[in-house]
């Protein structure tokens, strides 16, 4: 069997690895997942500093194209294989607002998401405390974000209008961690955020990718051992 064309480098368990092995998923190609190790620092090695000089992941290669930056992946994969996820009907209109939920995702909701995450999540498996001071503020704002998304989805079923695209899809990856915390109450209590998230998680791509995506983060089993 020839190699896949199309290889992606990191630890799938990263939820920026995650968003662009879940939009290769929807696009039904098929891909390569080369296996990287943190621990042993294989992002700081030079064949992978030659693909990403800021030593982080994922990194896709696509034929003779190489790119880094999980959001940007996301936008070339399906670009490339299934448009209709990054421009709604096709009209400029329609692309418009796949790219205004998008960006929501990036500025508005990523950032509270990410620090809840780390603190409940990785801290402690770390071997660390959670920092509850960080937890109460970014709840705050999380809350906000939510509640504005609420709004949004009470008048269309997606963010981006009355189809799934790319701006619904890259909230997937954080949100499955966030939702194994005890703040998922954020989004439970949220009926119309609850119904697009519970979509969202049963689709098949997002199934097959959160195989990869164990609440530990793979840590609790070297644990163990």
């Amino acid at each position: 069997m020839a190699p896949a064309a199309v290889k992606v480098h990191g630890w799938a368990m990263s939820p920026f690895v995650a968003r662009a092995l879940l939009c290769l998923e929807e696009a039904g190609v098929e891909y390569e997942l080369v296996p990287m190790s943190k621990e042993a620092g294989d992002h700081l090695q030079p064949d992978f500093l030659a693909r990403n000089p800021f030593a982080q992941v994922p990194v896709l290669e696509d034929g003779d194209l190489t790119l880094f930056e999980s959001r940007a992946i996301a936008r070339h994969v399906l670009r490339k294989h299934k448009p209709e996820l990054l421009v709604g009907d096709g009209s400029p209109e329609a692309a418009a607002m796949v790219d205004v939920w998008l960006e929501a995702e990036a500025q508005q909701h990523h950032a509270p998401t990410g620090a809840i995450m780390v603190q409940c999540i990785l801290a402690p498996l770390l071997g660390g405390a959670r920092d509850q001071a960080v937890v109460d503020e970014n709840v705050v704002k999380l809350k906000k974000v939510l509640e504005v998304y609420e709004a949004r989805l009470s008048k269309s079923k997606y963010l981006a209008g009355e189809s799934v695209s790319l701006a619904d899809l890259s909230h997937f990856p954080m949100l499955r961690y966030f939702m194994e915390t005890e703040y998922k109450a954020l989004v439970e209590e949220l009926p119309h955020v609850k119904a697009w998230w519970e979509e969202l998680k049963a689709r098949p791509a997002a199934r097959k990718v959160t195989e990869f995506m164990p609440v530990d983060f793979g840590l609790g089993k070297k644990a163990e051992q």
